[in-house]
């Protein structure tokens, strides 16, 4: 039996082929995952050890709020020249360095600032003895001069004795670039980071705000001292307030950090690989579908021979492990080159880091093998039930398979669909990803279950469009006659469609929400804003700017607010300190709950009910708020304010409180022209007051609003391009579905040929069929995923979406791609159909 079942696999070679390419191409994707990360992981590991090899022990004051922007300055505060003394101080300490980092942005040839693909825009402090290599010129020694990195000399084009400008905590700044350096092996930067060297007293000035600070201090033990008993005594005599740690030690924090941002990074290429393997249990479970229906004979005589039902489940669970065995070697081989080449294109966006070398992690082969092999044999155990019910009788005729009711099967569908909505209901209102991803499975396997129902009549409809002649007619008639096949073909396809339907409505009705905000809640004519560049967030400007701005004509109000973290009762909040709370409450319309929108006082903070309601608070409650750079201070509650989605969940202080956020300048600023005046002419006579900053830009309501729904737009080409797999994936199974079923049809084919059927009305019937299977699957996405959407939008009303939006014209042209899709996936199996000889065809059995 075993060697019956290997030699009707190796017979039928196409058919081998065609099964197994789906699985290679899931496989692919999950190996290719671990791959990539663990390259990458070690890449970073090196890259960090490198970083802090010539650290012995390095000190910062502890971070009293805590942050994940690697752009910002001084997280913690910042260290004084006493610090420092004090460091040298210690017995056991050979030389001790104040260092200094903050953000600094330097400006291109084109007058926009350089960004990066995530990696910091840092400015600092030139130090003597680092790893620093000049490649051409020398340190900066004067004010106005500045050292800079290969991989900032080749991004921006700038050249020694060139001039460059450099946006900091202060307007945009020229400075001579006076060098070039680069690191040992040959490197132009150690993580793709844009690097900027001030002299020391500059370094200061700008990127900390005050002279004679530092962000950290670095120290070298004399010979024969531990770094840990260094950093023992460092601490002993600082005090706790202080975080005092070993080069090993933050070292291995950092990669600790970058291992997490690299798991959830692979999360989502598993995520999507998990969808590339659902779409591909539908095909295989097709394919396989087809294959028992077409060995129908071959398996009942080898029943009327003898063989047990036990052996015919085995024979067809036999051809999936075959097929699955091969697809896991073959799809693990891609997926290791999928990862080098990943990795590689990841080095050369992040500023040419260099690579670990390319290894093949445990988790990559096991998980090869377990997803090749049991999704394979799980697909195929339905199939092979059904072929072990088949009984010997069935050799004595044409084994054709009646169509069974659909009772059960719709039953079933209608509770899993019904299951999984109610979960995704759910797993939005409580953001659970585990609930949503549960949801969305059990939805598109209860849609699954259903399509059959509807088959038939939908895909007569759609047939009956493209049935304008014979062959359309038959066309229409294949792809309708049986709703089991046509029904899981037309999944695989409906659940790439559905996916991307789901995601444009949420952001659809994202950017309608952002705009019905922006046409009824605000009422300022210009927004004043930083672009988001990159790490870094938006960009600030000094609040000198803002008094211009409110003393030109024609403007009748403005106000604006320095925003950051802080800690409210320990937990990590979001805070404005407003410079005009009334001004604010005019121009936004927000209404206060309890307490008033008059200016916050010294020890007054405001907070939105839904906060209010989490923490308990109410108008006169007492809340302890610790900032960036301040000590923790107590504030009683002055204001309740209703819930707004332009404030997004803000706490509010008083504007003598921003001295203690780590950037002391406006993040936005809102101003309301005068009744009557021109708003455009206002704006052209503000746009000149950031003429020195481009990252600061004036726009009106509608440009703000665009520029906001822009980035949703981004987002949005990167989903579908990660889903556009599921969709490759799909199409593969209208090919394989329609080439199966072309030999399945050998004989009619060859009596259509011999009655008169051109070769091209052939080509024609088998072009119809495939359209019509990849519409009505396009079909059954646009509903399913807009039906997703609607619910997350609903669910998500308490999160700013307000209002409902349908991307109509995107799903119209998902529907005219999956026709385009379905008159390409037609041309191999609609060649094989005209080329059959005729003769040959009308004797196959």
């Amino acid at each position: 039996m075993l060697k019956a079942t290997l030699k009707s696999v190796l017979s039928r070679k196409l058919r081998l082929v065609l099964s197994g390419l789906s699985v290679v191409l899931g496989v692919m994707f999950v190996s290719g995952s671990f791959v990539l990360t663990d390259t990458l992981d070690r890449s970073f590991k090196d890259l960090f050890a490198n970083v802090y090899s010539d650290v012995d022990v390095q000190v910062a004051l502890k971070p009293k709020v805590t942050s994940e922007d690697p752009d910002t300055g001084a997280g913690g505060g910042t260290l004084t020249t006493a610090d420092l003394a004090a460091v040298r101080s210690v017995e056991g300490v050979k030389s001790a360095t104040g260092d200094v980092t903050g953000s600094a942005r330097p400006i291109g040839e084109d007058g926009k600032v350089l960004t990066t693909s995530g990696a910091p825009r840092l400015g600092t402090a030139w130090q003597d003895g680092g790893q620093e290599q000049f490649r051409e010129g020398r340190p900066p020694q004067r004010d106005g001069e500045v050292a800079i990195s290969a991989y900032l000399a080749k991004t921006g084009g700038f050249q020694v004795g060139e001039q460059m400008s450099v946006i900091t905590l202060e307007p945009k700044k020229s400075f001579t670039v006076t060098g070039v350096f680069g690191y040992p092996g040959n490197r132009d930067s150690l993580g793709g980071e844009l690097l900027t060297a001030f002299t020391e007293p500059v370094a200061q000035q700008l990127l900390l705000g005050q002279p004679g600070a530092y962000t950290g201090i670095t120290a070298r033990g004399a010979d024969g001292v531990a770094d840990d008993v260094l950093r023992q005594r460092i601490q002993q005599r600082l005090g706790d307030e202080f975080q005092v740690k070993t080069g090993e030690q933050l070292a291995k924090d950092q990669s600790d950090a970058i291992a997490e941002g690299l798991s959830f990074f692979n999360y989502v290429l598993l995520g999507f690989a998990g969808i590339a393997l659902f779409v591909g249990i539908f095909i295989i479970l097709n394919t396989f579908s087809i294959i028992v229906a077409q060995r129908t004979r071959e398996l009942a005589l080898l029943r009327a021979m003898g063989a047990s039902r036990k052996q015919m489940v085995g024979s067809v669970v036999i051809e999936a492990v075959v097929i699955g065995l091969i697809a896991a070697v073959v799809g693990l081989g891609a997926g290791i080159g999928v990862g080098a080449l990943l990795a590689t294109l990841f080095s050369s966006l992040g500023g040419g880091m260099q690579l670990a070398g390319i290894s093949v992690p445990p988790s990559a082969v096991i998980s090869a093998f377990a997803v090749g092999i049991v999704v394979t044999v799980l697909a195929a155990v339905l199939p092979a039930l059904r072929a072990s019910r088949i009984a010997p009788v069935a050799a004595m005729r044409e084994a054709a398979t009646p169509d069974r009711p659909l009772t059960k099967l719709t039953i079933a569908g209608a509770a899993v669909a019904a299951a999984g909505g109610g979960l995704l209901w759910y797993g939005f209102t409580t953001t659970s990803l585990v609930l949503i991803m549960a949801g969305l499975l059990l939805a598109f396997v209860g849609v699954a279950l259903l399509t059959p129902l509807v088959s038939r009549p939908v895909v007569s409809v759609i047939g009956k469009l493209l049935a304008w002649s014979m062959p359309g007619t038959l066309g229409r008639r294949n792809s309708a006659r049986n709703p089991r096949r046509t029904a899981i073909t037309a999944a695989a396809l409906m659940v790439g469609i559905a996916l991307i339907t789901g995601v444009s409505v949420i952001l659809t009705s994202a950017t309608t929400s952002i705009t019905k905000v922006a046409e009824n809640q605000v009422k300022s004519d210009l927004i004043i804003s930083g672009e988001s560049q990159g790490p870094g967030g938006a960009a600030t400007f000094a609040p000198q700017r803002l008094d211009d701005v409110s003393r030109m004509s024609d403007v009748e109000s403005a106000f604006g607010w320095y925003s950051d973290g802080i800690m409210v009762d320990g937990r990590q909040k979001y805070a404005i300190a407003v410079t005009d709370l009334p001004v604010l409450q005019k121009q936004f319309g927000i209404t206060a709950t309890s307490g008033g929108f008059a200016d916050l006082q010294a020890g007054q903070i405001g907070v939105d009910e839904g906060d209010a309601t989490a923490l308990n608070l109410q108008q006169g409650s007492t809340v302890t708020v610790q900032t960036a750079k301040g000590e923790p201070a107590t504030y009683t509650v002055a204001l309740v304010y209703a819930k707004s989605t332009v404030l997004a969940n803000a706490f509010l202080l008083p504007e003598a409180v921003a001295k203690d956020f780590r950037v002391e300048q406006i993040s936005n600023a809102f101003v309301q022209v005068t009744a009557g005046a021109d708003v455009a002419e206002v704006k052209k006579r503000v746009e000149p007051m950031f003429a020195d900053d481009p990252e600061i830009t004036v726009q009106d309501r509608s440009g703000f609003v665009r520029q906001q729904a822009s980035q949703l737009d981004t987002v949005l080409m990167m989903i579908q391009i990660l889903l556009a797999l599921a969709i490759l994936i799909a199409v593969l199974g209208v090919i394989n579905t329609l080439a199966l079923s072309v030999i399945e049809r050998t004989r009619e084919l060859g009596l259509l040929r011999a009655i008169g059927m051109r070769r091209a009305q052939v080509m024609r019937m088998i072009t119809v069929e495939s359209v019509v299977i990849s519409v009505f699957g396009a079909l059954l996405g646009l509903v399913v995923g807009t039906a997703i959407g609607v619910v997350a939008v609903k669910a998500l009303k308490d999160e700013g979406f307000s209002e409902l939006g349908i991307p109509w014209a995107q799903l119209g042209s998902y529907l005219l791609i999956a026709a385009v899709v379905g008159v390409v996936a037609a041309i191999l199996p609609a060649i094989r159909a005209a080329r059959l000889n005729v003769l040959q065809a009308i004797s196959y059995e």
